[in-house]
């Protein structure tokens, strides 16, 4: 065609031919919203999905915020963070993939050798694809993707407890709602022996990956067992020969309490503590002498003095 005919395209044609140079309104649609030209002559958008990180999801194949949940960041199909997925790959979930951030050195060799000893792909792809993954979370260059956390049963607490020899020790959670309180609670209850940890389906943070990223790979190793109504596991435990305590402001100190035997100890909400009829349905109340100004630990905080002091009774028992 001629450079003479090739200008001769009428109004119709020319709304319908391809337009040099990109897209524009008539290709995109009325949603379609124009890039304004900053100072330096640099484009910016003012279109509200054109952030960094949506640039970077962009990249990735993902067209837009809500298809995240693909790649995990619901917290519950991705592990972030060199220890979690240390631990992760030394249990018993099944890890589909390991992503390691290009250039990141030291653990990460124990974390390729432990993926390949468990027929684990690894990919190591640039860093931007980890973020991308695990968006706002310290992931060190590394995450697995994994099946999804499960929730222990009961059985599995008690058949912990039967296997190291002792008598049951429980943890009970009384409406924790933040997830970095229980996934250190989680990392203390193991650290301390504890042979499991129980929380509320209602009004209760849960296994997510912030809680994971907080339990440090405990996660990995403690049953956590969620129940419907925490009162009546209360009586159940009862029934089975496990005095349940209480920890709260107005109980007898740790000190010269009982720790020893067939024990659960419940945990308060982080303001509102122990809900009145789980207080209610507890064997004794326990408290932590304050010697400050301020009257109250962190929850995590208080746990963590109370397991310690069960295990100390213990193995001053011995």
């Amino acid at each position: 065609m001629s450079k003479r005919d090739n200008k001769r395209f009428n109004d119709k044609d020319r709304k319908g031919a391809p337009k040099r140079g990109g897209k524009n309104r008539r290709d995109y649609g009325s949603s379609y919203e124009p890039k304004a030209r900053a100072a330096g002559g640099r484009r910016t958008s003012s279109a509200a999905g054109r952030t960094a990180a949506g640039g970077a999801l962009k990249r990735l194949g993902y067209e837009s915020f809500e298809e995240r949940v693909n790649v995990g960041t619901d917290g519950l199909e991705v592990v972030a963070g060199r220890n979690p997925v240390t631990e992760v790959l030394s249990g018993d979930r099944d890890v589909e993939r390991v992503f390691i951030a290009d250039g990141a050195e030291g653990s990460v060799s124990r974390i390729v050798a432990l993926a390949k000893e468990k027929g684990v792909i690894v990919d190591f792809v640039p860093k931007e694809r980890i973020d991308a993954m695990a968006p706002g979370v310290k992931h060190q260059g590394v995450v697995a993707k994994v099946s999804e956390y499960k929730y222990a049963v009961m059985e599995d607490v008690f058949a912990r407890a039967e296997a190291s020899g002792e008598d049951p020790f429980i943890i009970l959670l009384d409406e924790i709602e933040d997830p970095h309180n229980l996934g250190a609670i989680i990392r203390t209850a193991e650290c301390a022996g504890a042979h499991g940890v129980v929380i509320p389906k209602r009004r209760s943070a849960s296994l997510t990956q912030t809680a994971a990223l907080s339990a440090a790979g405990a996660i990995e190793n403690m049953p956590v067992v969620q129940v419907t109504n925490l009162a009546r596991t209360i009586e159940e435990l009862q029934e089975r020969g496990i005095w349940v305590g209480a920890a709260d402001m107005d109980g007898e100190s740790y000190y010269d309490a009982n720790l020893t035997g067939p024990i659960a100890i419940v945990i308060g909400n982080e303001g509102k503590g122990v809900g009145r009829l789980v207080k209610e349905r507890c064997d004794f109340v326990l408290s932590i002498p304050m010697y400050g100004r301020i009257n109250s630990l962190n929850a995590s905080n208080a746990a963590a003095v109370l397991m310690y002091g069960i295990r100390r009774a213990r193995n001053a028992k011995l």
